[in-house]
């Protein structure tokens, strides 16, 4: 099992640069991709969208590529003359418009700065094995700490799975005394009304033979026991498991629903809102499970 949340980063010199990568993710129903590249790398976005898929099926992802230039690196590629240029295009621009052109130190920075960025990053084609394998070793950091989520997620669930477990057992101790006791509350009415019928008179019997109908959760009981042991199965495979999940759970969700609605009585009653509350929390952690 592996959460939907998780973040990695990795590093790699690159010539004269240092090339970082970094993968977070959030909850998303399908796989949510956005690759942010310098623009002389957008030809990697394909190959970076496949090795994400390798490690992640859903989510909203983000991979962040950042290059950083060493002293040397920057040193040679500073051209004064493009700089010097560019403040004139800017200086003429102002000019014209009648605005004061006054360049401060952080305009000179930028604008120096991005002729920089510009000219100093490697063609892409020679680029591309050291990004991609920064790429992967951020994808596995960032998978590992999925991994290490969905295990804590796992933990939680089996402990609400016992809940569950718990409470379907309170239920199935319980239903088969439902109709008797029924059965006796309507013979102490009646007598209370005045009304003195024997235990076999037909109408007492007929009716507690269509209460006992009504009542039955025999089938719900069977459903839901089924469907716990799917869900557990289902968190022990590997894969994709959310949206399965999600379906199973609206299932029990259903069965539960009806055996409240037909049990008429309170210590189900009991039993069935401990278990709507256990499913709330387990379809809330449901939504980060990939």
């Amino acid at each position: 099992m592996k959460s939907m949340t998780g973040f990695g980063r990795a590093t790699a010199a690159l010539g004269n640069y240092t090339l970082t990568v970094q993968v977070n993710s959030v909850n998303r129903k399908t796989l949510d991709l956005q690759v942010s590249l310098p623009n002389e790398w957008e030809a990697l976005e394909a190959p970076v969208g496949e090795l994400v898929r390798k490690y992640a099926l859903r989510g909203k992802i983000h991979v962040k590529f950042e290059v950083t230039g060493s002293e040397a690196a920057q040193a040679a590629t500073w051209d004064e003359a493009v700089v010097a240029a560019n403040l004139d295009k800017l200086a003429a621009f102002a000019a014209k418009r009648g605005v004061t052109f006054a360049p401060s130190a952080d305009l000179l920075w930028n604008v120096a700065n991005a002729q920089r960025k510009s000219s100093q990053l490697p063609p892409v084609e020679e680029a591309q094995v050291v990004a991609l394998a920064t790429t992967e070793e951020a994808l596995k950091a960032f998978s590992a700490m999925r991994a290490k989520e969905g295990a804590a997620l796992m933990t939680d669930f089996q402990a609400r799975l016992a809940i569950l477990r718990v409470q379907v057992a309170i239920v199935a101790e319980r239903a088969p005394q439902v109709a008797p006791t029924y059965r006796e509350l309507l013979l102490k009415r009646l007598r209370e009304a005045g009304l003195e019928l024997k235990v076999d008179d037909e109408r007492v019997l007929k009716e507690v033979a269509l209460f006992a109908d009504r009542s039955d959760v025999t089938e719900e009981l069977t459903r839901l026991k089924s469907h716990l042991e799917q869900f557990t199965t289902l968190l022990k495979s590997d894969g994709e498991i959310g949206r399965k999940s999600e379906f199973i759970l609206q299932e029990i969700g259903r069965e539960v629903n009806t055996t409240g609605a037909k049990a008429n009585d309170l210590t189900i009653s009991k039993a069935v809102i401990e278990l709507k509350n256990e499913l709330e929390r387990i379809r809330e952690q449901i939504a980060n499970v990939e």
